[in-house]
């Protein structure tokens, strides 16, 4: 069995956005040689998230909506107990929570193994500095 890693770093200019990162994991996949076998993308920040979905603006903005309903960006010390440490970001740990932490792909024929419509998208919630995101690919 072989294994591949890489690290992706972005740096949003918002502090919430969705990035389209399937071809660079598309691409990851092909520099590994990997022709069978398994990708794990992975945000390696507590506050953004990987999630797959379909690419398509409006379900971006409603999940945008939807997050800052469920866990408003409040930077002060009130409403999220972990502000009180100094931080200013308890609503982002929570939007990744409910966005999870990672996805894994199958790799067939050294191609993403998708249905219909899935893309893998990097979650920012606490964005405006650099992040990275793994890569991590074994198989054959």
């Amino acid at each position: 069995m072989k294994s591949h890693r890489k690290v992706l770093t972005l740096n949003t200019p918002h502090r919430m956005e969705f990035v389209n990162i399937t071809q660079d994991v598309a691409a990851a996949v092909r520099e590994s040689g990997i022709r069978e076998g398994l990708v794990l993308v992975n945000a390696m920040h507590i506050t953004a998230s990987v999630f797959i979905n379909d690419d398509e603006s409006g379900l971006h903005q409603d999940y945008k909506d939807w997050l800052e309903q469920l866990a408003p960006f409040d930077p002060s010390p009130t409403r999220y107990r972990h502000n009180r440490t100094g931080e200013d970001n308890g609503d982002a740990h929570h939007k990744r929570q409910i966005m999870g932490r990672e996805v894994v792909v199958a790799v067939t024929d050294g191609k993403l193994d998708f249905g219909p419509w899935e893309q893998i998208f990097y979650g920012e919630f606490d964005g405006r500095r650099p992040k990275r995101i793994l890569i991590k690919i074994i198989g054959e």
